[in-house]
């Protein structure tokens, strides 16, 4: 079938044709920020799940929603190695500036402007990655204490103030959010615990990988009772069908129960997965219907695709001994693991393996669902580490 027609879409965060499963939660969100709007008592949001599963693709159009209906947006992702003040300021900047358009609003988004000045200036020493266009002189003794947790407090209650004088609300988008470190967090859970007080409209919707709950419990223990935490995983049977077969049908396509039931089998109804299992079956079909024998093929050159780029992307990323750690974990399948049977895998104490574990969490390779347990983040990995790693070699140090 014609390439340039399928309507399929793997990649990272690339909207698909058809987003399934998903409508309850969006209208959730929906509703927490319209009552944000309100001045009623909204939760924050934040979005748990693995790896391929769309989170990033539901931010991005529960963003879109918002936007549509008015409310002021920010979006940002945390990659490793910046901090959470220079990725934030650039985009309050041009939230207040926006808010500053409306009359109403002006004369409040100016002072947070002014806090942004301040903010910026006191707080560039200790995170001078910060790099934003200053608009308005700081006023003394907003936001310039020069400690992020109280000044960060300071220029949200600001912008939060301007938000509904303008008659809206301030909705923070934050992907990838396990990347921002515990000083930061806590600073930006407990400026929005001050929000919430004030019941003034800012809410954040934020998303990260499964150990992020625990990372944000750390920060401020009363984290878990300040936001929800809807955790996104694989899709059910019908949503997954969904998935694939109304962006088919869209195109004049049809396919086969059988061919069907195989795609939901192979990728375990991972949205991402789902997406690639899709195109593939595309390609590797002549016409309609899709069908069962399309599959074997398309599930062939599924799966390179995803090693090529979905699966060693994430393997580029560790050192060898990291991944003798990931090998022993997949030896073992897929997991949880207990420490202690992936030490005694590679022939080796539990202590001694301890530092390897704690990097692979912070890079975000696995995570801890229970003291002493260990699991990838990424579904599936353990083949990808068996077919790219296979026979005994890797036991070798």
């Amino acid at each position: 079938m014609n390439p340039v027609s399928n309507p399929f879409a793997p990649g990272a965060g690339a909207p698909p044709p058809e987003l399934a499963g998903r409508d309850l939660l969006r209208e959730n969100l929906r509703v927490a920020l319209e009552r944000s709007r309100l001045g009623r008592p909204a939760r924050s949001a934040i979005l748990i799940g693995l790896r391929g599963v769309g989170k990033t693709v539901l931010l991005d159009r529960v963003r879109d929603d918002a936007e549509a209906s008015g409310i002021h947006t920010i979006r940002l992702e945390a990659p490793e190695g910046r901090s959470l003040p220079a990725m934030l300021a650039p985009q309050l900047r041009q939230a207040l500036l926006r808010l500053s358009q409306t009359e109403a609003a002006k004369a409040y988004a100016v002072r947070g402007l002014r806090a942004l000045a301040g903010f910026v200036g006191k707080l560039k020493l200790t995170y001078n990655d910060i790099e934003v266009g200053l608009d308005y002189e700081p006023e003394p003794g907003l936001a310039d204490n020069g400690d992020l947790e109280h000044d960060l407090q300071a220029l949200m209650e600001q912008a939060g103030l301007a938000a509904k004088a303008g008659g809206t609300a301030l909705a923070l988008f934050i992907d990838e959010l396990q990347y921002v470190g515990e000083p930061e967090l806590a600073a930006l859970i407990t400026a929005l615990h001050r929000i919430s007080q004030r019941q003034l409209p800012v809410v954040l919707v934020g998303a990260g990988l499964p150990q992020l709950r625990g990372q944000m419990g750390n920060a401020k223990s009363y984290a878990e009772r300040l936001f929800d935490f809807p955790e996104i995983g694989a899709l059910p049977p019908e949503a997954a069908r969904q998935a694939i077969e109304k962006p088919l049908l869209g195109e004049g396509v049809r396919i086969t129960a059988q061919a069907l039931d195989e795609i939901l089998e192979r990728s375990q109804g991972y949205a991402y997965f789902l997406q690639t299992w899709g195109s593939e079956a595309w390609l590797a079909a002549d016409g309609s219907p899709i069908e069962a024998a399309d599959l074997h093929k398309a599930s062939a050159s599924a799966m390179a695709s995803l090693d090529h780029s979905f699966f060693r992307v994430r393997f580029e990323r560790c050192t060898p001994k990291e991944r003798r750690y990931l090998r022993a974990m997949a030896e073992l399948g897929a997991g949880p693991h207990r420490s202690g049977d992936i030490a005694a895998c590679l022939g080796e104490k539990v202590s001694s393996l301890a530092p390897t574990r704690a990097t692979l969490i912070a890079k975000g390779m696995v995570w801890s669902p229970t003291h002493g347990d260990t699991a990838f983040t990424v579904p599936m990995f353990d083949g990808f580490m068996k077919r790219i790693l296979p026979g005994e070699e890797w036991r070798q140090p």
